[in-house]
């Protein structure tokens, strides 16, 4: 490149860098002044009430009824975050089948096959109810089997994801969980990597590892990070959790979404218990599991190892849009290592 050529580029370069600046200071300009605007939970109900009464009486049930039933204020709740998680999910759906299940996954099929209802597994992060829905009357799934074939008697099929949904993810890191900056969060059998995903944009955790033992799972996994840019912090590990005694002892939170049920013998599950009650030791770091420790352990005739983790309180009168299951957030369980 010649001398005056280079100098243009150069000067070019420059200018494009005052540019950001001053969009960027623009942009802070904003956000300073926003901030003076943005309302706490009692300033937002004092406002509501206001504009309440103001509105006319004859209208006032109308505008209760929107409140109540419209879609249009949960477009509220979606931000640039969420938007991202529905890209990951929509992509992860073209790489697998219907039920997101691998074929080389014999014992989960099995398990779910001696059920003695009959299960199919739906993945909470890849399809939300509105998906399902869609999928129900394209005739690609079902919600129901027939009691006796060629009859009008049908009962509903059981659903059972083993990954989070978005919401559920969003109440994890923003009301299950505290500040996680400088802290390290470690998802045992994290599958597709929802967990890994939301705590990226979800929280400010430092680290976020995930322990999956299918190969299929990890490489599906890094390609999304690797795709969306995520390797900063996050990082899958192809390993079994009794392999990984010093990442144990070293994470300050642990999470564990239906880990074991399907995927191992009881005699194994009592293995791996045993081993993470015994290395996840280190004072006030959290443990979330679904469903409780007490469920989980009890089904195994096995017993919670005393002092080892008291369970906190978590506020589950939350609304996170109209695809969100209480039922399914009432399952989320905080405990913290004493």
């Amino acid at each position: 490149m010649d001398e005056g050529k280079e100098n243009v580029s150069v000067g070019a370069a420059l200018l494009a860098t005052d540019r950001i600046n001053e969009v960027t200071a623009e942009q802070q300009h904003k956000l300073q002044l926003l901030s003076l605007f943005i309302m706490n939970l009692c300033e937002a109900k004092s406002e509501v009430k206001q504009l309440l009464s103001r509105v006319s009486p004859a209208e006032l049930p109308k505008l209760l009824d929107w409140i109540r039933n419209s879609d249009e204020l949960d477009e509220l709740l979606v931000d640039n975050r969420t938007v991202m998680l529905q890209s990951i999910a929509e992509e992860l759906r073209a790489s697998l089948p219907l039920d997101a299940m691998l074929p080389s996954e014999t014992a989960a099929h099995h398990k779910m096959q001696q059920r003695s209802r009959p299960t199919v597994h739906v993945d909470g992060f890849l399809y939300d109810d509105e998906q399902v829905d869609s999928l129900c009357e394209e005739g690609t799934m079902s919600r129901s089997y027939c009691l006796t074939c060629g009859s009008c008697r049908t009962a509903a099929l059981d659903f059972i994801s083993h990954s989070f949904s978005v919401s559920e993810l969003q109440f994890l890191f923003q009301n299950v969980l505290p500040d996680l900056s400088g802290r390290m969060l470690v998802d045992v059998g994290s599958r597709l990597g929802a967990v890994l995903y939301g705590g990226y944009v979800y929280s400010s955790a430092s680290q976020l590892v995930g322990l999956e033992l299918s190969e299929e799972f990890v490489r599906l996994q890094n390609n999304m990070l690797q795709k969306y840019r995520l390797t900063d912090r996050v990082q899958v590990l192809h390993a079994d959790v009794c392999t990984q005694d010093v990442l144990l002892q070293n994470a300050d939170v642990l999470v564990m979404n239906n880990v074991f049920e399907y995927f191992m013998e009881p005699s194994e599950q009592v293995r791996t218990w045993r081993f993470i009650m015994q290395n996840f030791r280190k004072k006030v770091s959290l443990l979330v599991t679904v469903p409780s420790l007490q469920e989980s352990l009890s089904a195994l005739q096995e017993a919670l190892q005393p002092g080892w983790v008291e369970e906190l309180p978590v506020d589950y009168n939350v609304y996170l849009g109209r695809d969100s299951d209480p039922d399914a957030l009432r399952q989320i369980h905080l405990y913290r290592v004493m």
